[in-house]
């Protein structure tokens, strides 16, 4: 397991990027690279593990699931380059959290006011389904990241799976949790000294196409997000 050193959220991303931990995902994200997609063909992809970006005051972080194969494993930028960054991104900007609504590449201008975004897992998975060992491999950089975000005051989960991984993650860093853990749903909050955190489903197309998780409901949550981080 790593063990971040980084006194800067930029050193830290240097970290992440080298990490060659999980060999299975270090195969896969590499494989994926050399077999692009025929809209990418040409493209160089990353293909290394993604650091979090963003407004390094931020009050609210968003925690996803991991890199897309095509997305952010091309990109190098978290949730850039594929259809769950358009919906996210748009409603960011609609929140008045981003200076944009689209997000295509880590040149392209975007830049996040208040919000940072990252994932439990930063190397894009098979089927998009981190194992829960890799999910673990991977929390020392979130645990890092959280301490290094000190004005985070809400953490928006996305999907029940950055929602393990940040509870984990805070329960490794010794902060105070509730002794149960609540069960995840769109909506949820669970407020305690430090931060609140709050749920969404994830923006997948699985989601998104089927109308489990709609614009209206993401932008209700960002919303809900403000005025908590307000209020702290």
């Amino acid at each position: 397991m790593p063990v971040p050193r980084a006194r800067t959220l930029d050193a830290l991303g240097d970290e992440v990027a080298g990490c060659r931990a999980c060999p299975r995902l270090v195969s896969w994200r590499e494989q994926v690279a050399n077999e692009p997609r025929a809209s990418f063909r040409g493209e160089h992809y990353w293909a290394r593990p993604v650091p979090g970006f963003g407004d390094r005051e931020a009050r609210l972080v968003l925690v996803g699931l991991a890199p897309a194969a095509h997305g952010g494993n091309r990109t190098g930028r978290v949730f850039t380059g594929d259809r769950s960054g358009d919906f996210l991104f748009a409603a960011l900007h609609r929140a008045g959290y981003a200076n944009q609504p689209t997000s295509v590449a880590r040149d392209d201008g975007l830049r996040l006011h208040d919000a940072y975004v990252t994932a439990a897992v930063r190397c894009a998975p098979p089927a998009n389904r981190p194992t829960p060992a890799e999910r673990d491999e991977c929390r020392p950089y979130l645990v890092r990241e959280l301490e290094l975000l000190a004005n985070v005051r809400v953490a928006l989960v996305l999907g029940a799976f950055g929602y393990e991984a940040l509870w984990a993650a805070l329960r490794e860093a010794s902060v105070a949790l509730p002794r149960k853990r609540p069960a995840f749903t769109h909506g949820l909050e669970v407020p305690f000294h430090r931060l609140t955190i709050v749920g969404s489903f994830h923006p997948s197309q699985q989601n998104t196409f089927t109308g489990k998780l709609t614009s209206a409901m993401l932008d209700a949550v960002l919303a809900r997000c403000r005025e908590i981080s307000n209020a702290g």
